[in-house]
């Protein structure tokens, strides 16, 4: 019996077309401890973020989630659809916006939009692809926007196609293929 295989990963350079929209999932809902844990792991004593008494005084009315968290929670959402073993570093970031405050509680959405690409003129098999990343809570509120430039992999000779999921079919191996 001939078996197939498949492999999760992200998107090689040549799989990127400009304008193309991603929608990932899952979604992810942050709780009190995400932010108390990634607000005091970075070394930020922010009251906003760590005080429930001060931030009552705030025109919130309430601790807000760190926006470093929610901005690193958006990229990550994207990683198993675009990047999980195809990318090499990222470039940077720009353009970075938190229209709206995310809460304890809340959960978010992430899309990305591909806005260009191009390959690397110094580094061959590689290019560079830019993203635009946007997050929304659960009641469809902008809670972060970022564009960031990424240097990806270009997909080998060898490389299986990937479908619409981000699946990545491989041949059986020669042993599977005797069988």
């Amino acid at each position: 019996m001939t078996g197939r295989i498949f492999e999760q990963r992200g998107r090689y350079f040549e799989e990127f077309e400009e304008g193309d929209v991603y929608v990932h999932a899952p979604a992810r809902t942050v709780t009190e401890a995400d932010n108390v844990l990634f607000t005091t792991l970075t070394m930020n004593p922010q009251s906003l973020h760590l005080d429930a008494e001060w931030s009552a005084t705030t025109e919130f009315g309430e601790r807000l989630v760190n926006s470093m968290f929610t901005l690193s929670t958006m990229v990550g959402l994207s990683v198993a659809q675009l990047t999980q073993g195809t990318i090499v570093a990222n470039l940077g970031m720009t353009d970075i916006r938190f229209p709206s405050p995310m809460r304890a509680g809340d959960t978010m959405t992430a899309e990305t939009r591909i806005l260009g690409k191009r390959l690397s003129k110094s580094r061959p098999g590689q290019g560079v692809v830019d993203f635009e990343h946007t997050a929304r809570d659960q009641r469809g509120n902008v809670v972060a926007v970022a564009k960031r430039s990424t240097l990806m992999r270009c997909r080998p000779d060898d490389a299986p196609g990937v479908d619409a999921t981000g699946t990545a079919e491989s041949a059986a191996s020669p042993a599977e293929a005797d069988a």
